[in-house]
């Protein structure tokens, strides 16, 4: 009998999130399914690493493990550490409780556990949901494990990651898949100054409503459509067209 292919499962709401448990219930029958997640939300956490105090492990059930850190943590905890005797084939990150869209992806601690497991050699895919209530999770489910299916048949390049974007749609209404590229967000004014109950100053760091850029064949603009938006993010940031450019600059003269 051949063994079943091992698949990560994390995120940055928490290893307790609604999304998270949808991903890896989607997961089942497609690997043998393990989750290491943040024991608590670390959205917008981006590709932060903890190096300044110790982790811990905490065993919630079998195979689900809670780690007290970042994403980034809980993915480098997994393969490096609890799943280093049999590494996993691929690395799922989410479902996120909201978009990740555009520049979202600088932010995103979703993206960055994908990201993560990308940059230790094994493929990845983020998945989100773009809403802010009521989430549709049973349809992101739906198209996070076509989607996995894909890509377990087809194998991703060396160094690139999925991001995908679901719409908060009952499944029904979407209308579908669309490859496309990185859109671009727009945040208006996301510094909020206020005064505490004591006078003092603070500040909230926000942002409006979803807000973009029309780019043909982005992101951005595949979720207005009610498309879900698949999006291919490379792990190496070089500007190589701009590189050959700079090649011919002569910065001793």
């Amino acid at each position: 009998m051949t063994e079943l292919p091992l698949i990560l499962v994390s995120n940055d709401d928490g290893v307790y999130a609604d999304g998270i448990g949808h991903l890896a219930r989607a997961m089942e029958g497609l690997g043998r399914v393990v989750v290491v997640a943040p024991e608590y939300e670390q959205s917008a956490a981006s590709h932060s690493l903890t190096l300044k105090r110790p982790l811990r492990i905490l065993q919630v059930r079998e195979n689900v493990y809670a780690i007290d850190g970042t994403p980034t943590d809980a993915v480098t905890m997994a393969i490096r550490w609890i799943l280093k005797e049999a590494p996993p084939v691929l690395v799922v990150s989410g479902i996120n409780h909201g978009a990740n869209l555009g520049d979202d992806v600088h932010y995103s601690g979703t993206v960055a556990a994908a990201l993560e497991g990308s940059l230790l050699g094994v493929p990845a895919i983020a998945f989100s949901l773009v809403g802010r209530a009521d989430f549709h999770f049973d349809s992101a489910a739906v198209y996070a494990r076509e989607i996995v299916k894909l890509v377990l048949n087809q194998g991703l390049p060396v160094g690139t990651m999925l991001n995908v974007n679901v719409p908060n749609l009952p499944v029904d209404e979407i209308r579908g898949t669309r490859f496309t590229v990185q859109g671009k967000r727009h945040y208006g004014d996301i510094i909020f100054e206020n005064r505490d109950p004591r006078g003092k100053l603070y500040y909230w760091i926000g942002g409006n409503e979803f807000d973009f850029e029309d780019i043909p064949e982005s992101d951005c603009n595949a979720i207005r459509d009610r498309f879900v938006s698949v999006t291919p993010i490379k792990t190496s940031l070089t500007d190589s067209a701009f590189l050959q450019t700079m090649k011919q600059w002569k910065p001793n003269d």
